[in-house]
């Protein structure tokens, strides 16, 4: 389940807790709205650490030339500044 399935879940869960009036035999629908708005904040506590482990970025070792540009001015030409 993604970020957008457990907002959906706590959306669900909040309409089912907090704007509805219904009263069904054998089901609290304020308990089970509860219970999805939980359920939909674990998922997003889940999801952000997972993504905040493959956010982690590690330099590179190595430095990146610009191949390219160095062959340019070797070449005579400008940088695009001047003639």
């Amino acid at each position: 389940m993604g970020l957008g399935g457990c907002i959906i879940l706590i959306a669900v869960g909040a309409i089912l807790t907090f704007a509805t009036d219904w009263d069904m035999q054998g089901v609290n629908l304020d308990l089970v709205g509860i219970i999805l708005i939980v359920v939909g904040l674990i998922g997003v506590a889940t999801f952000s650490s997972v993504a905040k482990r493959r956010r982690v970025v590690v330099p590179p070792t190595t430095p990146v030339i610009d191949e390219e540009r160095h062959h340019s001015r070797r070449d005579g030409y400008s940088d695009g500044y001047g003639v």
